[in-house]
């Protein structure tokens, strides 16, 4: 890899730990900050955003029973006396009664058969209504925010291969969108990052990678991005020896324009050196049908057959 470096896509040069990955498969950077208190650099909306649904789900939830939990122990606190409909006579039976109440007074249903009786209960109910109403507002808008919010589903093959490509070889990977709406005027980018140098001179490279198409107007099937490996290209006259002990690592940027939202996509990915597969090639993902529907296997993205690559190219560079 002697071609000199473009740029360091930001990750500077002296991210040079060998084994590393700059970019996680899901796209995240494999980056963590430091030096700020938790107040400072932690926030909750974003937080509740990004995070899963599984977790989303998870925390309202969670929240929803502990705040319940809560206003039952504070009504048990104040007398359960003060409660009139209750009939239980146990300790617990009068706990789950007042956590029931809780529930009807945090989610306004109020059902009647429980109420409150004199100023305490009444003002711990009114704070806990008007605490359900606040609460239920933040919970919806953040669940409109997270549906609303777009976002791009693409499965990428799970290696990048070294493969024949017209009288040479090319470096290319798969990809296919996951979502059923449609994504157009998609752009990729594809840049290599390898490590020089050994002890305390190790630094790391970048390169971004020519393709034989960077956009696409209409991303209805899968799409092959290619990289013709000649001899101004960063992996000429490699090997897979060499690509190892380079540590690579390439980076793919994905902006696309997703038509059901109105609004501009974007997603990473990355393979390793360990994640190339030297002499393969993809087999065909889709099949026409009689009836003129073109149909996509997604399952076979990443499905492969070997095949002879002719030497690489000796760089010019």
């Amino acid at each position: 890899m002697a071609r000199p470096p473009v740029n360091d896509y930001g990750f500077s040069t002296q991210t040079g730990v060998k084994g590393a990955r700059l970019i996680n498969p899901d796209g995240s950077f494999n980056v963590v900050r430091r030096g700020l208190p938790f107040a400072e650099s932690f926030s909750v909306y974003h937080s509740l955003i990004n995070m899963s649904w599984t977790a989303f789900y998870a925390l309202i939830v969670s929240a929803y029973m502990a705040v319940n939990a809560l206003f039952s122990l504070l009504y048990m606190w104040i007398g359960t006396e003060r409660l009139q409909g209750l009939s239980g006579t146990s300790l617990w039976q009068r706990y789950t009664e007042t956590f029931f109440f809780s529930s009807q007074t945090l989610t306004t249903v109020g059902y009647g058969h429980i109420y409150p009786v004199g100023f305490a209960a009444s003002g711990l109910a009114t704070l806990e209504a008007m605490f359900g109403l606040l609460g239920f507002a933040i919970a919806t808008g953040l669940l409109f925010a997270r549906f609303s919010r777009p976002k791009a589903k693409i499965l990428f093959s799970r290696e990048a291969l070294i493969a024949p490509y017209q009288n040479g070889s090319a470096w290319m990977f798969r990809m296919a969108n996951a979502r059923k709406h449609a994504l157009i005027e998609i752009e990729v980018q594809v840049g290599v990052s390898w490590v020089q140098g050994e002890g305390e001179s190790v630094r790391r490279r970048f390169q971004e990678l020519p393709l034989e198409r960077k956009s696409i107007n209409f991303f209805a099937l899968t799409w092959t991005v290619v990289h013709p490996i000649d001899d101004q290209s960063p992996l000429a006259g490699m090997g897979y020896d060499e690509l190892m002990k380079a540590d690579a690592e390439f980076f793919i940027w994905i902006k696309a324009y997703d038509d059901s939202f109105n609004q501009t996509v974007h997603t990473r990915f990355s393979y390793k050196s360990a994640e190339v597969i030297w002499g393969a090639k993809f087999t065909r993902a889709f099949t026409q049908a009689d009836d003129g529907i073109t149909y996509v296997d997604l399952h076979r993205i990443s499905e492969h057959e070997r095949v002879t690559v002719p030497p690489l190219p000796k760089s010019s560079v």
